[in-house]
């Protein structure tokens, strides 16, 4: 029924500096580890350690097929792939969700000319402060005046709706 989280070897909780209390999931990857902390998600492959904020996630998607998590990130890099040991739904995919979900207070899209989009999102840091990001689809403009007045009227929304001037 409960079933056990994998215990992160030591030497990797060594490397990562990371606190028993707080790692919120761990996930066996076929190359390595994903560790989640209150902090942000890191991924120990061999001698490589990638650290990322939970602010900096954009989107994850779990195949059902493969049971890979796909990890995309705002700030436009490669995806990061992670090859999930453990088929089961729960752990780490439902762990990250919950967090990058909760590092979001408010947001908006903004549909420019073109067919492209942008969001513009109100996120919580770790430590509590608050801070706006665009996040585009495709190649945006920012310093087309029509596109850049269309982002700043929206963050301006966004940051009223939380309270924010």
């Amino acid at each position: 029924m409960f079933r056990r989280r994998p215990a992160l070897p030591d030497d990797v909780r060594e490397r990562l500096g990371a606190a028993r209390s707080d790692v919120l999931a761990v996930a066996e990857l076929a190359d390595g580890w994903a560790v989640a902390t209150r902090a942000g998600l890191a991924v120990v492959r061999g001698e490589d350690v990638l650290r990322r904020a939970w602010t900096d996630v954009d989107a994850a998607r779990l195949s059902d097929e493969t049971s890979a998590l796909t990890v995309t990130w705002v700030d436009g890099t490669p995806a990061t792939e992670l090859a999930l040991v453990d088929r089961s739904p729960g752990g780490l995919p439902r762990v990250l969700h919950e967090r990058v979900q909760s590092s979001v207070v408010h947001h908006e899209q903004v549909a420019l000319p073109g067919r492209r989009t942008v969001r513009v999102v109100l996120r919580r840091d770790a430590d509590g402060r608050l801070f706006t990001q665009v996040i585009g689809t495709g190649h945006v403009d920012l310093t087309d005046p029509s596109t850049a007045r269309a982002v700043d009227e929206a963050e301006a929304r966004v940051r009223e709706a939380a309270g924010l001037s």
